[in-house]
């Protein structure tokens, strides 16, 4: 239900299409929870953080470090939020910036 929600709040405030569990790495089948393909921007939902959850662990950590910067090789800019702040007016600002900054730096 967030998914639709978050999707719906992107394309209303930040005018862009969100696209949930993108495959940016077809040879390692990683998937951004949330991307705008468009923008090589990705948005990656850290759950655990309080509770020793799979992201803080040290194999989960290291897999995400991998992850991350594979992505950042192909170019992709990352944004790292938590179930709590996903549906926020921040994490909306956020998206909004970082889509007007990379606007602002094709011109």
């Amino acid at each position: 239900m967030k998914q639709n929600i978050f999707v719906q709040l992107c394309a209303r405030y930040c005018g862009v299409d969100v696209t949930t569990e993108y495959q940016f790495n077809p040879k390692r089948k990683w998937r951004f929870d949330y991307a705008i393909p468009s923008h090589k921007i990705a948005i990656e939902v850290e759950g655990g953080a309080w509770i020793d959850g799979r992201h803080n662990r040290a194999s989960g950590f290291l897999k995400d470090m991998e992850k991350y910067n594979a992505a950042a090789v192909l170019g992709w800019r990352l944004l790292r939020v938590t179930p709590q702040t996903l549906l926020t007016s921040e994490t909306l600002q956020m998206v909004a910036e970082a889509v007007k900054y990379e606007n602002k730096s094709n011109e």
